[in-house]
């Protein structure tokens, strides 16, 4: 499955200007690109919404070689329910930890080295204080799980992923499909996993004709298939396909064709210009204060 690899976390968010200024000035992540759609997502990237909304692509480097974050912002949604299922997501960067310092950004140190700190909407990031590798700084993603052999046979044996460390006293394994790639996490916590509103999504590129055999194999196997293989249209780029999973806790993993996806995920120089129009443009906080109103909770 070397073939495989790991491409971005979905974060909904509520408020885009506080999470753009998490991103670009405290992270020093990158706008890689930015892209406004008029209607719902057909796999449902922005979540159950059929609204405006808008994705953004955030990160140390391009996508091809990078972990990156996608943030989806629906219009009109003002927060999102928090639940146990995302556990955090870790990178290396004694830049970004400085960063957080200079700009009075709550930050609290775990251990030596390691610090907490938190996206708008209460993701946790937990920062290593070390100089930005040569690599990719983002290292893994974390995710609740009620039961760990069950979790890890589903990534191992039904994904392809490879077990790299497993620790049975903390209840946690490291898996990955290569070494030099953002691992995932799973940490047993003991009870059910609860995905709130906020729950997320984590993708990876495959070869576009292993996925229809990834799908047959969910079938074959009485695995939950959110989405069937679909094609997803983005006005003036590549069009992509995807299948949607969820795994034994409902976490929704999405596979897309890397063929397609190189094209679609090139980086965008105006990516950041156009993230900064669409928010000056987006006078929705303006309008619900005027008619004293407060955007939905989710």
């Amino acid at each position: 499955m070397a073939l495989r690899r790991a491409l971005h976390f979905v974060f909904k968010v509520g408020d885009r200007t506080k999470t753009a200024t998490f991103y670009r000035d405290v992270l020093g992540m990158k706008i890689l690109r930015h892209e406004e759609f008029e209607e719902g997502c057909k796999a449902t990237c922005n979540g159950p919404y059929d609204g405006k909304w808008s994705k953004t692509m955030v990160g140390f480097g391009p996508e091809d070689d990078h972990f990156v974050a996608e943030l989806t912002y629906n219009y009109g949604v003002g927060e999102y329910r928090l639940g146990n299922d995302f556990l955090g997501l870790t990178l290396q960067s004694s830049q970004a930890v400085s960063n957080a310092k200079r700009l009075n950004w709550p930050l609290t140190q775990v251990e030596e080295s390691l610090y907490l700190t938190e996206a708008p909407g209460g993701y946790r990031f937990y920062l290593i204080d070390k100089e930005l590798p040569n690599c990719d700084p983002v290292q893994k993603v974390s995710l609740a799980v009620s039961d760990l052999q069950r979790s890890v046979h589903y990534w191992s044996a039904l994904l392809g992923m490879k077990v790299i460390e497993k620790n049975e006293d903390k209840k946690i394994a490291l898996m990955g499909f290569s070494d030099n790639q953002c691992k995932l996490e799973l940490q047993d916590i003991g009870g059910a996993v609860d995905h709130g509103t906020a729950f997320g999504r984590i993708a990876f590129a495959c070869p576009r004709d292993q996925l229809p055999d990834i799908e047959a194999l969910m079938k074959k196997e009485k695995q939950k298939i959110l989405t069937p293989l679909v094609r997803l249209d983005t006005p003036g780029k590549a069009t992509v396909e995807v299948v949607i999973l969820a795994d034994p806790d409902g976490h929704e993993i999405c596979f897309v064709g890397d063929e397609a996806f190189r094209q679609l995920s090139a980086v965008d120089p105006k990516g950041n210009d156009l993230l900064d129009e669409a928010m000056a443009a987006d006078k929705s906080d303006e309008w619900f204060a005027k008619h004293n109103k407060q955007k939905a909770s989710a």
